[in-house]
C-alpha cells in the first residue's frame, strides 16, 4: 500500500483508508446530496459511481443497501486510485468494483490536471486550470456562509483581505501534477461485464459529464433508470444533458444549485424514468 494513504474516520464511525483527511468531512456532506428528487436505492442495484475519488459515495451506497449492491466505481487519477481500491479491498472486493480509469465518449488515454492538495477538482481539462482558479475564487467569495469551515471565517474579514487570504490559499490548492489516464466507455463496461441494468448511473467528474453520457450507445440507454450528476454549465451543457436524456426516455428531470455553489455554474442533476 502506497505510504501516503492514511485512515480516518467517518461520522459514522466507519475507519476507512484516505489520502487527505480534510477532504473527507466536505465529500461525505456532498453525498447526501445525490439522494434527493426521486433518487432511490434498493437492495440488490447495480451503480456505476463515475468519478469515484476515494469510493465515499460507493461505501455509503454499499452500507444503504445492507450489503446487497453491485458497485462498478471509476477513477483515472492514480493516486487517488490506490486509495479507492484500498477501500474496496477493505470492505467488499467481490461486490465493490473498482476501475484505474474514467469514462468518456471513447477509449482513450489523455493527460489530466491533478491537484494533489484538492484532489476533488482534478479533471481532464489541464489548460484550464487558470480559469478554474478564478471561477472558485468568485463562487467561494460569493457564498463565505455556506463555504467550508476552513474559508468561512473570512466573512468576518473587509473584502480586501478576504480576496489576498483566498488567493494565497488558491496557491496551494492550485498545484497542478500532469499525469496521464485511461478512458473507457460506458459502453464498453457494459458489454465486458454483461450488465443487463444500471439502476443508478451517479456522475461526478469536473466538466466532462456530457462526454460519460455521450459514451453510452442508443441500445444501452434503456438499461439505465436514473442519473444524478453534477454539471458544469458551459456552452449551454444543462441544456444539452437535460434533451440527451429526454431523448432517452428519462423524461422526469430537476436541475437545482447547491448553496455554496449558488450564482456559479454549477448544478446537480437529477433524472429518473
Amino acid at each position: 500500500m502506497p505510504d501516503l494513504i492514511s485512515e480516518t474516520v467517518l461520522p459514522n464511525g466507519v475507519k476507512i483508508f484516505s489520502l487527505r483527511e480534510e477532504e473527507v468531512p466536505i465529500l461525505y456532506e456532498q453525498i447526501q446530496e445525490y439522494f434527493k428528487n426521486g433518487i432511490e436505492l434498493h437492495e440488490g442495484d447495480t451503480i456505476f459511481d463515475v468519478g469515484a475519488n476515494i469510493g465515499l459515495f460507493t461505501l455509503w451506497v454499499y452500507w444503504q443497501c445492507q450489503k446487497n449492491v453491485n458497485i462498478y466505481a471509476f477513477e483515472p487519477i492514480p493516486a487517488i486510485f490506490d486509495v479507492l481500491h484500498a477501500n474496496a479491498q477493505r470492505f467488499d472486493p467481490q461486490k465493490l468494483r473498482v476501475f484505474p480509469c474514467g469514462l468518456s465518449r471513447q477509449s482513450m488515454s489523455i493527460n489530466f490536471a491533478y491537484y494533489p492538495n484538492a484532489t476533488p477538482l482534478s479533471n481532464a481539462y489541464p489548460e484550464e486550470s487558470k480559469e478554474d482558479r478564478e471561477q472558485l475564487k468568485k463562487t467561494v467569495l460569493k457564498n463565505l456562509k455556506n463555504a467550508p469551515l476552513s474559508v468561512r471565517w473570512l466573512r468576518w474579514l473587509p473584502q480586501f483581505l478576504q480576496s489576498l487570504i483566498l488567493d494565497r490559499k488558491l496557491e496551494t490548492v492550485f498545484q497542478i501534477e500532469q499525469v496521464n489516464c485511461q478512458l473507457r466507455t460506458v459502453s464498453e463496461i457494459i458489454r465486458d461485464y454483461n450488465i443487463h441494468q444500471i439502476d443508478l448511473l451517479k456522475v461526478d467528474v469536473e466538466k466532462s459529464e456530457l462526454d460519460v453520457l455521450l459514451g453510452i450507445q442508443p441500445p444501452d440507454w434503456k438499461k439505465i433508470k436514473q442519473v444524478v450528476a453534477e454539471i458544469h454549465d458551459f456552452d449551454g451543457r444543462v441544456e444539452k444533458i437535460t434533451n440527451l436524456l429526454k431523448e432517452h426516455g428519462l423524461s422526469k428531470i430537476t436541475v437545482e444549485q447547491e448553496a455554496i455553489f449558488k450564482g456559479s455554474k454549477i448544478f446537480n442533476l437529477y433524472a429518473l424514468r
